[in-house]
């Protein structure tokens, strides 16, 4: 499934630039009986072209938010699965130039990526096995943790030590939820957003 959108940038430091939104899912069907490789191969295919600043790819819950149960259910499910993100594309109203978080896939442009110093330097500050980071075409990246996504789970030990290293890496820059929008419970969307970085 495809989604997009154009919106003003509130978050941009030029408040009239416009940012644009594109979501795909496939299902995790696809990704088991695909593999990997080929999730990986479409991700860099569809965002060949894309003029992104920064962007993901990775497990995803996919539930009709705004039913109460479902609702309970995620935020007690993405506290034991790190890995899973809780997709909110309405996120992107605040986002500017800052990144969503850290996934198995995680494609980076200007400005981020100029900032922490360029492909070379990024490799240089990631040393977790199984991370690679590809250039890209318009001074842009990927960042692959590990050669399949992973849910992680917080009753075994270590969780996600690759995705840890790039959230310290990265976190000048990560967008946090919290700041700027209003939550039910603030406290647990915090441990949500730096559950790499506590």
């Amino acid at each position: 499934m495809y989604e997009g959108q154009w919106r003003e940038n509130p978050g941009s430091p030029d408040a009239s630039r416009l940012s644009s939104t594109v979501t795909f899912w496939l299902p995790t069907e696809f990704l088991e009986s695909h593999g990997p490789d080929a999730v990986r191969e479409l991700a860099l295919k569809l965002s060949a072209d894309l003029p992104f600043a920064s962007g993901h790819a990775g497990l995803a819950f996919n539930a009709e938010l705004g039913l109460l149960e479902v609702d309970q259910w995620i935020q007690r499910e993405r506290l034991r699965h790190p890995g899973m993100d809780v997709p909110d594309e309405s996120a992107s109203l605040h986002l500017g130039d800052r990144i969503r978080g850290v996934h198995w896939l995680n494609f980076l442009g200007p400005p981020v990526l100029t900032e922490l110093g360029g492909v070379e330097a990024l490799r240089g500050r990631l040393k977790s096995p199984g991370t690679t980071v590809q250039s890209l075409s318009g001074e842009r990246a990927v960042i692959t943790l590990g050669s399949e996504p992973d849910a992680g789970d917080v009753t075994q030990s270590p969780v996600l030590p690759a995705y840890r290293e790039l959230a310290r890496v990265l976190e000048p820059w990560l967008y946090f939820q919290g700041d700027s929008r209003p939550w039910r419970d603030t406290e647990g969307q915090r441990r949500w957003e730096r559950r790499f970085l506590d």
